[in-house]
């Protein structure tokens, strides 16, 4: 399931250049509802079975051990663990890690909740890293895993959560301009249900203009599922066009 997009084109046609680094998503739907399941699952890719025991995170104590030990065989064995890319599902796992929302009681809570508390921080709180992956022949990656070993390393100081928040998003915002920069276009479009985040969106879209691009934001239609159909209906049309002049 792809989410954390980056594209490289127009209405008729694209190529993906970067992505966020996939991870498994424990339970599949179950998962979207319960953001400590991503957060469980992003914490046994990078540090292994041994996380199971920490039971000073949350994101491991909203858990029975006997829990763990199920989750930890279904991602082991890719049973009922669907791949993603998703910002949002990053998001999620982000508000579990940080102690705000283990289960959601309504769609976007997680993320609500990472953004209130990042505006709530003092300013110039910086960024965690968010490194691009090159590969051969591949989209670029985005990875998390230093982000989350940052943010980790911040819970065991004491960091207040606000201002782990805060450098999550400065490190989503840097993450974009980064690939921006290799991806060779002078005008790009922020879309996608994340950028109904105002935070998000101001810091992405100051950093790319401060870097040189013209930035492409939603005013009439909105960012989220609500603009598919548009979406849908210039594709459509972008086709269209181009059967008619092969015709």
């Amino acid at each position: 399931m792809w989410g954390g997009e980056f594209l490289l084109g127009d209405a008729a046609d694209y190529a993906r250049v970067a992505h966020v680094r996939p991870f498994r998503l424990p339970g599949g739907e179950a998962a979207v509802r319960e953001p400590r399941r991503t957060a469980l699952a992003l914490l046994l890719e990078s540090r292994g079975p041994s996380v199971l025991s920490r039971g000073d995170l949350e994101s491991v104590g909203a858990f029975t051990r006997a829990e763990c030990d199920v989750l930890a065989r279904m991602l082991a064995r890719g049973v009922n663990a669907p791949v993603t890319t998703s910002a949002g599902r990053l998001f999620d796992a982000v508000a579990s890690l940080l102690g705000l929302v283990q289960r959601s009681a309504f769609e976007g809570q997680a993320a609500m909740a990472v953004e209130a508390a990042a505006l709530a921080a003092p300013a110039g709180a910086g960024a965690y890293p968010f490194p691009l992956v090159e590969r051969e022949g591949a989209p670029t990656l985005l990875d998390w895993e230093p982000l989350v070993d940052a943010l980790l390393e911040d819970r065991a100081k004491g960091t207040p959560a606000g201002v782990m928040a805060a450098r999550f998003h400065a490190a989503l915002a840097d993450g974009i301009v980064a690939v921006a920069q290799r991806a060779g276009s002078s005008r790009v479009a922020l879309t996608g249900g994340c950028f109904q985040n105002k935070l998000l969106t101001e810091q992405a879209a100051q950093r790319l203009q401060a870097a040189g691009f013209q930035t492409l934001l939603h005013a009439a239609v909105p960012p989220n599922d609500g603009g598919i159909g548009v979406g849908q209906v210039l594709v459509a049309a972008a086709h269209l066009k181009h059967l008619h002049r092969k015709d």
